[in-house]
């Protein structure tokens, strides 16, 4: 059993786990290679789990309207968000897509999808190539088809079985 000060201890403030989330989720998008703000963008809408306008999601995340403009026409582009009318408002208004998560891993999925086509292009153009030439590049080729193969197989596997359960 708590006492009260244990229980005091236990509760956090809603507006620091929001803070946390947001930042997190803009670190998260950093170390995939994209702006820190298109995480935070995302991660706000996640959070709020509604629609908001681009006025709404500067003041939150106190930035200027252009990045975000920018930045929420790239999420767009990318299936991640997706706008959406509010009756009564002439602004454009902007939430997370439903399949944000199916979506953002196929467009991973496709990132490395671009690996695969490379390995087979360079393992193509090697075939008009003496095959005393370059071993070592052509054993690293090949093996790249194979990796990327072999994972674009369970890349494929996973986003079936999640659009499955997502679908129930």
């Amino acid at each position: 059993m708590f006492d009260k000060n244990q229980k005091k201890e236990k509760l956090m403030d809603i507006a620091q786990i929001k803070l946390a989330f947001i930042q997190d989720y803009g670190e998260g998008y950093q170390h995939f290679g994209f702006p820190k703000l298109m995480g935070r963008i995302v991660g706000l809408l996640l959070f709020e789990g509604k629609a908001m306008s681009l006025d709404e999601i500067t003041t939150e995340l106190n930035v200027s309207k252009g990045p975000v403009s920018q930045i929420t026409n790239r999420l767009k582009e990318h299936k991640v968000i997706e706008r959406v009318w509010v009756p009564g408002s002439r602004k454009d208004h902007y939430q997370a897509q439903s399949e944000i998560f199916g979506n953002a891993f196929y467009n991973r999925m496709q990132l490395q999808k671009q690996n695969l086509l490379l390995a087979n292009k360079f393992h193509k153009l090697l075939e008009r190539v003496p095959e005393n030439e370059a071993p070592e590049f052509r054993k690293n080729i090949s093996e790249m088809a194979e990796f990327y193969q072999l994972m674009m197989k369970h890349y494929k596997n996973f986003l079936d079985e999640w659009m499955h359960r997502h679908d129930k």
